[in-house]
């Protein structure tokens, strides 16, 4: 068998380039890492870790182990198993000391994640006390609130509990998740919105709306841009409406939309704003308020131009008023749950008009073994198809009392509350390793 010579088959010397000229050494506070030029440049041109990429003086003076699991994030596009040790509020800041927030971000809200049709439970999160959640807030980063009686408890990323505070209210109606420690509160029985330090316990700013008759004001919604805070609040005595836009990081009023004084029976102008939502593809905020009489529900959907102040598009409902509206930037359109016949209807954006009008997602003209299609209602039978409750997940998930709560975190997960429950579910396409 003829020999190799591992000699000849090396190029010449004056040919080959060094591997060692591509591996940078950097000294973290006395512990030595070794990566290459091309890992570090993916945080990006103005992060420091590109500029240690060029630089021959690699020290830092920063804790190793944090630096571990952001050099891993680099490498891979995830964050190894390991980081589930570290608090996210650690991982935040020393990523923003980096330069690289946006990839830490993007490694936990990537919605590819989440498989609508592939969920399963797969955590039970216990509350402290004999109170039912009343509202849930999560972040981009994943980080979960939960308002229970009085109470705010807080899980992180990898939803281990982190705190739970006393509030002053008796309920809370309305939360508002605008970081990983600070949360807006508010209800529809206490004067004032407030602003919570949920790691220390405290209130760090309370806003009220300075009404004409002087009188306290509730919280009746709470919602956000990346720039500004909306809070819909009414009059304590019920006869006053406004919706104050806030600078998001001072907490200084910016403008003031919306305000209405109610004369005699003026109904309509008696509704206040109980859901907000920011579209931002469209640079333009949606309200939501509805009203119960003796002629029944009425309810009103606006969008306001905030640079304005005015609405550029408005849907008044007395017919089949919602039981819950949501509007989605990403699909274009405005979805309702009719409260008379429990159908989902929307109507699209991009083409609302004087004569848009609600399109039911149900086929309304199925025909099942020659017939059309309907369910019994109380007066007759209902000629169209009506939504029911779809089955979700595995049959060991399924059932249970009523959902009240819905919200959306982390990526791949779904946080549900149920009623009579003192506990939150959190429903995930697959596990992943964070």
């Amino acid at each position: 068998m003829p020999s190799i010579s591992v000699a000849n088959s090396m190029p010449p010397s004056n040919l080959r380039k060094p591997l060692e000229s591509n591996v940078v050494t950097i000294d973290v506070a006395g512990q030595i890492f070794q990566t290459t030029k091309q890992t570090l440049t993916l945080a990006g041109p103005d992060s420091i870790l590109s500029q240690l990429a060029q630089s021959t003086h690699r020290f830092v003076d920063r804790d190793p182990e944090l630096f571990s699991i952001l050099l891993s994030l680099l490498r891979t596009g995830n964050l190894p198993s390991k980081a589930k040790a570290f608090d996210i509020e650690d991982l935040i800041e020393e990523s923003k000391f980096y330069n690289i927030q946006s990839l830490l971000v993007s490694s936990q809200s990537n919605p590819s994640q989440f498989d609508a049709f592939n969920l399963e439970k797969s955590l039970v999160l216990p509350l402290n006390g004999r109170d039912s959640p009343s509202t849930i807030a999560t972040t981009k980063y994943g980080t979960l609130h939960v308002s229970h009686g009085s109470k705010i408890t807080s899980f992180d990323w990898s939803m281990r509990r982190k705190s739970t505070i006393l509030t002053q209210f008796a309920a809370i109606d309305s939360l508002l998740a605008m970081s990983p420690s600070v949360a807006a509160a508010g209800a529809s029985d206490f004067s004032g919105l407030q602003v919570l330090d949920l790691q220390k316990g405290y209130v760090k700013e309370t806003l009220n709306w300075e009404n004409m008759t002087k009188s306290s004001c509730t919280v009746q919604a709470i919602g956000s841009s990346a720039d500004c805070l909306f809070v819909s609040f009414e009059s304590g005595r019920r006869n006053s409406n406004s919706i104050m836009v806030y600078d998001i990081t001072s907490l200084k009023p910016v403008s003031e939309i919306g305000h209405n004084e109610i004369y005699g029976a003026e109904i309509d102008s008696a509704i206040p704003a109980n859901k907000l939502r920011w579209l931002s593809g469209y640079n333009l905020l949606m309200s939501a308020g509805s009203h119960s009489a003796i002629s029944g529900v009425s309810g009103d959907i606006k969008l306001w131009d905030l640079r304005s102040g005015n609405i550029v598009w408005e849907v008044k409902d007395k017919v089949d008023c919602f039981s819950d509206v949501t509007v989605s930037d990403n699909l274009s359109a405005i979805y309702k749950v009719g409260i008379n016949s429990g159908e989902v209807s929307y109507m699209d954006l991009r083409k609302l008009g004087d004569m848009s009008t609600w399109v039911c997602l149900g086929d309304q003209n199925k025909v099942v073994n020659g017939k059309k299609e309907g369910f019994w209602i109380e007066g007759g039978l209902l000629e169209q198809r009506v939504f029911r409750k779809n089955l979700m997940g595995r049959v060991k998930d399924m059932g249970g009392p009523r959902i009240t709560n819905l919200a959306f975190g982390g990526g791949n997960k779904m946080f549900v509350t149920r009623k009579g429950q003192q506990s939150v579910e959190v429903w995930q396409s697959s596990v992943r390793g964070f």
